[in-house]
């Protein structure tokens, strides 16, 4: 693979696996800071890497950092799945958009690399994107304390048969789960699966939340909003955010008022 000055060079039919690329830019990456590196296929200008790297990372939770492993980040112009073979490639011309995706992660016990499609994308759905793939991370690597206090939340919406979820991915569980009998809701593989997808879901949109200002789709899907503010509560208190940043709106202005007297 050729390159110019340092920086993997891809021609229009030329394309690189995530997977290669992730062992090959290893000793290339610039750190950030102890926790995270980063490496760009992708030019971006000085004053954008706040928005890519600065301001999202710096919104983590210090229990959310002490618990990632290494994470490499990799912002490419474009990444595709040309089939089920292949994880990903990163490419300089747009796929298609049935092959076009926004990003992996290629993990390992005490690292992950993480690539993320940038060109023509919006820095909102980046950090999506972003928070994401790091919750995903978490959700092997959280204590068991977690997962009990997580699972129990999510028996107790089971038992008061809440409707609705966070994301697509936990909805297709949850439909999945309520499908099975009604004793077997509350435990066993179904009920796991989905209390990980669920709650990679809803991290994903707790840390989006401390970050940026977002609003919440509503929608015949989506899990009403006083047990979404329950489970944000719960994270709230198991991840509490750095300072300077809240959870809800209320937090932040309190904060201002107390500074303010």
């Amino acid at each position: 693979m050729s390159s110019t000055n340092g920086r993997p060079k891809a021609s229009a039919s030329q394309t690189t696996t995530v997977t290669e690329l992730a062992r090959h830019l290893k000793p290339k990456m610039t750190a950030f800071n102890s926790r995270f590196s980063y490496y760009l296929s992708y030019p971006v200008a000085e004053e954008d890497l706040r928005q890519y790297l600065h301001e999202p990372i710096a919104a983590l939770p210090p229990v959310v950092d002490s618990l990632l492993p290494h994470v490499a980040l990799v912002l490419a112009p474009y990444l595709e799945r040309p089939n089920a073979k292949v994880v990903a490639s990163v490419v300089t011309n747009k796929p298609a958009d049935d092959k076009l995706i926004l990003s992996v992660a290629i993990e390992n016990t005490n690292n992950a690399t993480l690539f993320f499609t940038v060109k023509d994308e919006q820095v909102a759905d980046y950090h999506y994107f972003f928070y994401d793939e790091l919750a995903g991370l978490l959700v092997s690597r959280v204590p068991e304390s977690v997962n009990e206090a997580w699972q129990r939340l999510l028996r107790e919406e089971l038992s008061a048969e809440v409707h609705g979820e966070v994301d697509e991915r936990s909805w297709k569980q949850k439909q999945s789960l309520l499908r099975r009998p009604m004793a077997s809701r509350r435990d066993g593989k179904p009920f796991r699966d989905y209390a990980r997808d669920s709650f990679r879901d809803t991290m994903t949109l707790f840390l989006h939340g401390i970050c940026c200002d977002i609003d919440v789709e509503t929608g015949p899907r989506q899990i009403p909003s006083r047990f979404l503010r329950k489970r944000l509560e719960l994270l709230k208190d198991l991840f509490p955010p750095p300072e300077g940043h809240a959870v809800f709106p209320e937090d932040l202005h309190g904060k201002d008022r107390r500074k303010a007297n």
